[in-house]
């Protein structure tokens, strides 16, 4: 019934989303996408040579990858069909491909375009490889998640990956200023408030538009709003931030890199983000405490003290007040001296000991609570570090059949700059004591 009424065109007089009613028709009036459309642009040249080949679109929501597939169909005249994986299933596919196949004997290719293809399991990414192999379809898929951990290796093998970016600030400018040539209307906002819509818009083309109607909708005849006023109609569009995707690994990646590099602002800015998009505040806490072990050790022994204080404040407290310590322990850790030290003896250890098995101690400081071990050996010649000179006995405390060993080299940075020193004391005490007995 809905083909009877957009075949009479009378689907044009109902109402529809300025999204929509804005959607390009050409792959020139693409903004932002200067590196796929544009003159010299990917997809222009693949036009061009006449050889599309499958394709995934991997950007964020509202970048345009629906339209661009949609009109690479047009481009190319190939028959566009599309499907969304959270709707459909192996019996939608079978059809779809049904079609294609006797569309193709009629002498016309299709391009399937599959929007979040990600939500496809593997047995159903699978049933795309022969068609797409025999030429049946040409496939398109869209995805908002890294291609490389969400689709099998064997359709990426198949299909080429584009990248659709985040529209930047002049390409969501440019949005607007067609939107109010179509509606023959300005926006009712200040310079002020304008920026901060197109801020709101979080580099999505939609969301703008989205907006925008929000606006047009809100306002009296002759109002304008300032930036105050806008975050009052349109209460912010939320940020885009899937806590079990992509967006989270990055932003937690930042924060930690960012206290890494001991810029406190930075780490700030990235905890914001996270927490202002809603964040597990006990993740953020885990990965504090993770880069007060990792990145700072015992440059600064109280960098885990606060980490764990800081965890156990969010616990108490809860939010919002407790979100206040774990910005306290970033700024703390951020500015605290940085050494990996202990974390690269401790893997440089764990290497030596899976290498080398299960080598005995040495005899000398293992206990003997039986008599049959006393006889053979264990713990003679024991010196009780307590009773020697400067409480320190220089022993080999090293399997017989490895040599000594040196995994922790401290850094000259806060408090390792002290243990270096007493490291250095401990090695020539022990050369001096060895040249002693010998």
């Amino acid at each position: 019934m809905s083909d009877l009424f957009s075949s009479a065109g009378l689907d044009q007089s109902a109402p529809r989303p300025l999204a929509d009613r804005m959607r390009p028709t050409r792959l020139s009036e693409v903004v932002g996408q200067d590196h796929l459309v544009g003159p010299d642009g990917i997809l222009s040249r693949l036009i061009a040579s006449g050889s599309l080949g499958s394709l995934v679109f991997w950007g964020p929501p509202g970048t345009g990858k629906t339209t661009v597939a949609r009109l690479l169909a047009h481009e190319t005249e190939l028959h566009f069909e599309q499907i969304s994986a959270i709707f459909s299933g192996v019996a939608d596919l079978k059809k779809v491909f049904e079609a294609a196949r006797h569309r193709r004997s009629m002498g016309r290719g299709t391009l399937l375009f599959v929007d979040e293809i990600h939500r496809f399991n593997r047995a159903q990414l699978d049933a795309f490889l022969p068609v797409m192999e025999d030429g049946t379809i040409t496939l398109v898929g869209a995805t908002t998640e890294n291609p490389s951990f969400e689709l099998n290796a064997a359709l990426l093998s198949r299909a080429r990956v584009l990248i659709f970016k985040s529209l930047d600030e002049a390409a969501i400018q440019k949005i607007l200023l067609r939107a109010e040539e179509i509606t023959g209307k300005s926006l009712p906002l200040d310079e002020g408030a304008r920026d901060s819509l197109v801020r709101m818009a979080d580099g999505d083309g939609r969301a703008v538009l989205t907006l925008a109607e929000e606006v047009w909708r809100s306002a009296k005849p002759g109002e304008t709003f300032d930036a105050e006023q806008l975050q009052e109609i349109i209460q912010r569009r939320a940020p885009i931030y899937d806590k079990g995707q992509e967006g989270h690994y990055n932003l937690i990646s930042a924060l930690h890199k960012t206290i890494r590099g001991s810029d406190p602002d930075a780490a700030l800015y990235y905890l914001a983000r996270m927490l202002d998009a809603g964040e597990d505040r006990l993740f953020i806490a885990r990965r504090l405490v993770r880069a007060a072990i990792e990145d700072i050790g015992l440059a600064d022994p109280q960098a885990l003290v606060v980490a764990n204080a800081a965890k156990d404040a969010f616990d108490f407290l809860g939010s919002p007040e407790g979100e206040l310590a774990l910005a306290q322990a970033a700024v703390y850790l951020a500015t605290a001296p940085k050494s990996n030290a202990v974390y690269t003896a401790y893997k440089a250890a764990m290497r030596v000991a899976k290498e080398h098995g299960s080598l005995m101690p040495p005899k000398t400081i293992l206990n003997a609570p039986t008599k049959l071990m006393k006889n053979i050996g264990y713990g003679a010649t024991y010196r009780y570090d307590h009773d020697e000179p400067d409480a320190f006995s220089g022993q080999d405390y090293w399997p017989e059949k490895l040599d000594r060993q040196h995994f922790y080299e401290p850094v000259d940075r806060g408090f390792e700059r002290e243990i270096r020193k007493r490291i250095d004391w401990w090695e020539r005490l022990r050369r001096e004591r060895r040249g002693e007995g010998e």
